[in-house]
């Protein structure tokens, strides 16, 4: 009879009983609903012991990879340590290795970790300012490749965070980030499917992650960014990102202008995901990846299934702003 441990104390699990009948049954509080695997409200994450494979039917498979599994479905035959999807978000301390310009309004700032952060390219930290006071932000670095975390901060008006960020942070200094979370990073496993990324602003900073992370991992099916602006002062890293297609024949970048036409074929004419989409036509078997803009990202998600992607296949982490 596999034993649960959740929250510091062990449960008896009986044969053929679901972890979530389980830990009701004890008396113990788990979010829950339609109790039939459809709703995903029972939503729950293993840190030891694995989850049967049909627990994790429906899931994204970015949620497969960190060990999600649904509580209602899951019937354990062994041992298994789990916790709620927003456990273990711990605070941890970094250091300011660098911080370079990207262009008029994002820097890159660079922490280093005295012990490597368990992350994914893509995913997103938090960055505190002070006990209380923190944002999110995606991360542009890839565990395989680069030495330190690399965040692209936009400076935001009015923005406590990101005004602290540009005007006061320095190298040397040592801030509070949480531990990666997020669902908007590359699994491999299906190396001939197409990549589609579509981001505007700072929310290049996960699709510049998620493209090198791919071409890191062998990625053979092509791997098409599309980054958008009002006008060329907002974009940054073309260059890089130019480079990287001469590289790789797989992989392609489109940077867009949305404002006013710009003479010459340096930039595409109109917003990311109209240029994205009239390029490519039908996204059927296509996994895409969406960041940036809320409302564009909003957008997306309907267009993009709308053209064949499966809601499976559709990856996306917006970030609104707070109130000043």
């Amino acid at each position: 009879m596999p034993n649960l441990s959740f929250n510091g104390n062990t449960y008896h699990c009986a044969e053929n009983q679901s972890v979530l009948d389980a830990l009701t049954g004890h008396g113990v509080s788990i979010p829950s609903s339609c109790r039939s695997g459809i709703c995903q409200t029972c939503l729950m994450r293993s840190v030891t012991g694995n989850a049967p494979a049909d627990s994790q039917n429906g899931l994204k498979e970015t949620l497969k990879a960190q060990h999600y599994f649904l509580a209602c479905s899951c019937h354990p035959r062994e041992d298994m340590e789990i916790t709620l999807p927003d456990a273990g978000v711990a605070r941890i301390q970094a250091t300011v290795h660098s911080i370079e310009p990207l262009n008029h309004e994002i820097i890159c700032v660079g922490l280093h970790c005295e012990n490597p952060l368990d992350y994914r390219a893509g995913q997103f930290i938090n960055l505190f300012k002070d006990a209380t006071l923190g944002r999110s932000y995606s991360l542009a670095s890839v565990p395989a490749r680069d030495p330190h975390l690399k965040l692209h901060i936009r400076k935001v008006p009015d923005g406590r965070v990101s005004s602290w960020a540009h005007h006061k942070l320095k190298p040397g200094d040592v801030v509070e980030i949480s531990s990666a979370v997020g669902n908007c990073f590359y699994v491999p496993g299906n190396p001939q499917q197409p990549i589609l990324l579509i981001g505007t602003g700072s929310g290049l900073a996960p699709l510049y992650g998620i493209a090198r992370d791919a071409l890191e991992q062998g990625h053979t099916g092509p791997i098409r960014l599309y980054h958008g602006s009002r006008n060329p002062q907002g974009l940054y890293l073309v260059d890089e990102l130019r480079a990287l297609a001469e590289r790789h024949d797989n992989f392609s970048y489109t940077p867009c202008i949305s404002g006013d036409a710009i003479p010459g074929d340096a930039y595409a004419p109109g917003r990311a995901l109209d240029v994205a989409l009239a390029d490519i036509g039908k996204l059927a078997g296509w996994r895409v990846f969406l960041c940036g803009n809320p409302e564009m990202v909003k957008t997306g998600r309907k267009k993009t299934f709308l053209t064949g992607a499966a809601m499976k296949d559709i990856y996306a982490d917006a970030f609104t702003l707070a109130a000043a």
